[in-house]
């Protein structure tokens, strides 16, 4: 039983002795104790003074002695006002060291056959351009958000959705056709998604200066775009690719097989991966069929023109389109296919959607849709509305090659990480050194963009992220790298002495509480899906060891039972920053 549940449940037997009052425990509030006093938890009285007839420090008080006297979990206490500190005896936290420490997997629930299954999409690429920053938070907040929920003892099935289809596709293709002299990645050099990007650049390129030769001859820009033979071209070819025509799916298979190689680069570079992909070109069919069908029960209707729609206003929304009057799918429509041939695939409890928060109608749409359409889950389908990544220069615009492309963040932060550390790698191989660097690199890059709160808008600074010493990912690195270094020259020690006779002090009791807060932690972040509580958890610990750190020996304290007390508390401590970290994707380096 946790320390909280202890408390709560004596509060309740304090209050039924004391006053003859019955109090559920569960109703009972146990918070950490403020900095500023004296204690470890802190109990609010106020809801007992009906019961008490007595003033709040007076009630606090008797509350507090019958505590003392009756649990020996609690050693002593301070009443200040409504609030009643307690401080829990060192021999308690000595045991909870010991239990944490002969459970290898603290804090994390392991899944079962018969857990609720979940699946999480995330990342959902277009085939015209490489992965740029946003990506990167999708694909991290994704990754993360799956391993919380398995920590958290739910099947997990990770799933992609790429938009391999659509005018923007075909956009990319013209473009190659005219202008790449049938070059390829391996004679340009290049990652193939990278290469396309360039094309997706070079048509917007050339379709402005169509439009601003148009306008130069009197034409609006309605006008110009309505005769813009290059759009026009265009459009055919996305006719020609939905009529199946053998030439145009004959260049779209090439071309996105060069897209999908350099995606898996980039993935396997981030540390994600997907247990199953779907494909728009898949599942927009389905999706129209399942529209069709709906249209025959009744839950959708037929405009004059031939369109279909949906009447939502019932629910509070609008009327939404789901095919256009020419048959063909809108995005909705794809999602409808998508969640078909999921569900065919796996009996999903729950759908939880990591998409950026200028969807969140979208998502309110689709799960009434897939609701009326029978999918179970569809009413309570999760979106995980995520804020966007900006810089300090603006917005990214695809289309004009201003993204910060993944990969090259990537490559960036990794050299930074290098030359920020260069003195700590000097004495290192140059393969160690080039590892150390990628790890320290890629987990300075994580932690930046999960540390925030999912939901806010963010500034991506690079240079901040990598400070050794600031709310960084590094900074929990060389903290763990440190604790190993430790255990390392006391390997020995660590595997044959006692810390039962030892008394732990205020630092210690307040380490191994932050380590005892670690499941609550991972729950908190699997209720609330929220990676960010996970980062801030690991911050915190990370600089309660520092403190810890900075105050006392270790190596050097002579007594034996203290000494193999901090050690162990080290290494546990260690031990817990690594899963927690985990759980961001973030790996931990043995030595810095």
């Amino acid at each position: 039983m946790k320390i909280e549940q202890i408390i709560a449940a004596g509060v309740a037997d304090a209050v039924k002795a004391l006053y003859g009052a019955d109090v559920n425990p569960d109703s009972v509030q146990v918070d950490r104790t403020k900095k500023e006093f004296e204690g470890h938890l802190t109990v609010v009285v106020f809801p007992y003074l009906k019961a008490s007839h007595k003033k709040p420090e007076d009630t606090a008080a008797e509350i507090g002695a019958w505590l003392v006297e009756n649990l020996d979990a609690v050693e002593k206490f301070n009443a200040v006002k409504g609030f009643l500190n307690l401080s829990i005896a060192p021999a308690y936290w000595l045991r909870v060291l010991h239990d944490i420490a002969a459970d290898p997997k603290f804090g994390i629930t392991a899944p079962t056959p018969e857990s609720e299954l979940v699946m999480v999409e995330y990342s959902s690429p277009n085939t015209n351009k490489p992965l740029h920053l946003g990506h990167v938070r999708n694909n991290l907040l994704g990754y993360s958000l799956s391993r919380i929920l398995e920590a958290n003892g739910y099947r997990v099935v990770k799933t992609n959705i790429v938009n391999d289809r659509g005018i923007h596709i075909c956009k990319s293709m013209l473009a190659w056709l005219k202008w790449g002299n049938g070059i390829t990645p391996e004679k340009a050099g290049k990652k193939g998604d990278h290469l396309i990007g360039d094309f997706y650049v070079e048509f917007d390129k050339h379709y402005k200066a169509e439009l601003a030769s148009l306008k130069e001859k009197g034409m609006t820009d309605e006008e110009a775009e309505a005769a813009s033979a290059l759009m026009q071209e265009a459009r055919e070819m996305l006719r020609r690719w939905e009529a199946g025509d053998e030439e145009v799916r004959s260049l779209w298979k090439m071309m996105n097989e060069w897209v999908y190689a350099g995606f898996d680069e980039t993935y396997r570079r981030m540390g994600v991966d997907f247990d199953k992909i779907y494909y728009e070109s898949d599942t927009y069919l389905e999706g129209k069929d399942l529209v069709l069908g709906g249209l025959e029960k009744g839950i959708m209707y037929r405009k004059e023109d031939g369109s279909v729609w949906a009447d939502l206003t019932p629910d509070g929304l609008d009327h939404k389109l789901l095919l256009r009057k020419d048959g063909t799918s809108v995005y909705m429509t794809q999602d409808i296919g998508t969640a078909k041939l999921r569900y065919q695939d796996y009996p999903i409890d729950r759908m939880v959607y990591v998409v950026g928060n200028e969807q969140n109608y979208h998502f309110q749409v689709l799960a009434l849709l897939l609701d009326k359409l029978g999918f179970k889950w569809g009413k309570d389908l999760v979106h995980f509305s995520y804020g966007m990544v900006e810089l300090p220069e603006g917005k990214m615009k695809s289309r004009e090659g201003t993204v910060v492309d993944a990969d090259d963040l990537m490559d960036t932060m990794i050299a930074d990480a290098r030359d920020t550390s260069s003195e700590r790698f000097a004495d290192m191989p140059a393969d160690e050194a080039a590892e150390i660097a990628r790890i320290v690199g890629m987990g300075a890059l994580k932690y930046f963009l999960l540390k925030v709160d999912p939901k806010k808008n963010m500034l991506f600074n690079p240079k901040e992220s990598i400070d050794f010493n600031g709310n960084t990912g590094p900074f929990l690195q060389y903290t763990y790298a440190r604790i190993r270094s430790i255990g390392r020259k006391a390997e020995e020690e660590l595997a044959n002495c006692s810390y039962a006779e030892a008394e732990p002090n205020e630092k210690e009791q307040a380490l191994i509480q932050k380590i005892a807060d670690f499941p609550e932690t991972v729950a908190a972040a699997g209720r609330t899906f929220s990676p960010a509580l996970i980062a801030k958890y690991c911050y915190e610990l990370a600089k309660e060891y520092n403190q810890f750190y900075h105050d006392y020996q270790i190596l050097r304290e002579p007594d034996a039972a203290t000494r193999c007390l901090r050690l162990n508390l080290s290494q546990i401590t260690a031990r817990t920053l690594r899963e927690g970290v985990a759980l961001l994707g973030i790996e931990m380096p043995e030595r810095m």
